[in-house]
C-alpha cells in the first residue's frame, strides 16, 4: 500500500465516525497532505552527503475552514506528521526531527483555500530523528507562503503591508536565510554560509547588514569577489545581485 493511501484509509476510519458528519470543509486533509509533501520537496536544501527537507509546516486556512478544522487537529496533526516522515524516508530525504504540523488561521484566505510555509529546524544533539557526524543545515526562518485553491494555479500569499522584506542567499540549489548583523561565508566549517570550492578561502568575506539592507565586504580572501561580474572589495547589495567567490556563484534575493 502506498504511502498515501495508507493515509487514505486512516483518514477514512475518522470519516465512518463523527469526523464525517461534522467535516464539512472545503479543504481535503487529503490534498494538504499532498500539498505539504510538494512543498517538502520544493524546499530541498543539498548538502555534502546528503538532501534535507523542511521538518517544520504551518498550514493556514480561512476562518471558515478552520474553525470546521477545530476540534480534530490534534489527530489530523499526528496523521500529516506520520505520513510526511513515511515520504521523507521513502524518497531519501534526511530530516533533523520528526515533522511537525501546525494550524494557523488567516483571515485574507477564502473558503478552501489553504496556505503551507516551510522551515527546516536544527535538532537537539540528543533528538531521536538527528543526523549522524555531518552537520545539518543552518535553521531558517519560514519560507514563503504557497496558497492552494480548488480552482486556480497555486500562488504566493504577499506578505502583509509593511511587513519587512527577508534576504537569501542561494547557491547550489541551497538557501541560506540572512539573520542577525553579520554572517561570514567561506570554505570553513565554522562559516555561516558554506561554499565547499577550493578556490574559496577559509573566511572569504562578510555580509552585514547596513541599515535595512546587506553589505558584502571582502576579507582578505586569495581570490576576490565580484558582484555582478566586476571584481569590488565591498559592495551594496541589491535584488538579484550575483556574488562570485572562486568558481562559485551566490545569488542574493529579496522575499
Amino acid at each position: 500500500m502506498s504511502v498515501l493511501r495508507n493515509l487514505e484509509a486512516k483518514l477514512g476510519g475518522l470519516v465512518e465516525g463523527a469526523f464525517s458528519r461534522a467535516f464539512k470543509s472545503s479543504v481535503e486533509p487529503v490534498e494538504l497532505a499532498r500539498k505539504l509533501a510538494k512543498e517538502m520537496e520544493d524546499a530541498k536544501s543539498v548538502s555534502v552527503s546528503r538532501v534535507y527537507v523542511p521538518n517544520h509546516y504551518r498550514v493556514f486556512l480561512s476562518s471558515a475552514d478552520r474553525e470546521q478544522f477545530a476540534s480534530y487537529e490534534p489527530a489530523l496533526r499526528k496523521e500529516l506528521s506520520d505520513y510526511l516522515l513515511e515520504h521523507a524516508r521513502t524518497e531519501r530525504l534526511a530530516l533533523t526531527s520528526r515533522p511537525a504540523v501546525e494550524f494557523l488561521t488567516d483571515e485574507r484566505l477564502s473558503l478552501g483555500e489553504f496556505g503551507i510555509q516551510a522551515q527546516l529546524l536544527t535538532a537537539p544533539e540528543d533528538q531521536e530523528e538527528a543526523p549522524g557526524p555531518e552537520a545539518a543545515p543552518s535553521a531558517g526562518d519560514f519560507g514563503h507562503t504557497m496558497v492552494y485553491s480548488p480552482d486556480s494555479s497555486a500562488r504566493r500569499l504577499d506578505p502583509e503591508p509593511g511587513a519587512p522584506s527577508r534576504a537569501v542567499l542561494s547557491t547550489g540549489g541551497r538557501r541560506n536565510v540572512l539573520t542577525g548583523e553579520r554572517m561570514v561565508i567561506g570554505r570553513s566549517r565554522d562559516c555561516d554560509v558554506v561554499v565547499d570550492d577550493v578556490n574559496v578561502s577559509r573566511r572569504h568575506a562578510e555580509l552585514h547588514r547596513d541599515g535595512t539592507g546587506w553589505r558584502v565586504v571582502d576579507l582578505g580572501s586569495t581570490n576576490g569577489i565580484k558582484v555582478n561580474r566586476r571584481r569590488v572589495d565591498k559592495a551594496q547589495l541589491r535584488h538579484g545581485d550575483r556574488i562570485t567567490m572562486g568558481l562559485t556563484d551566490l545569488d542574493f534575493e529579496l522575499e
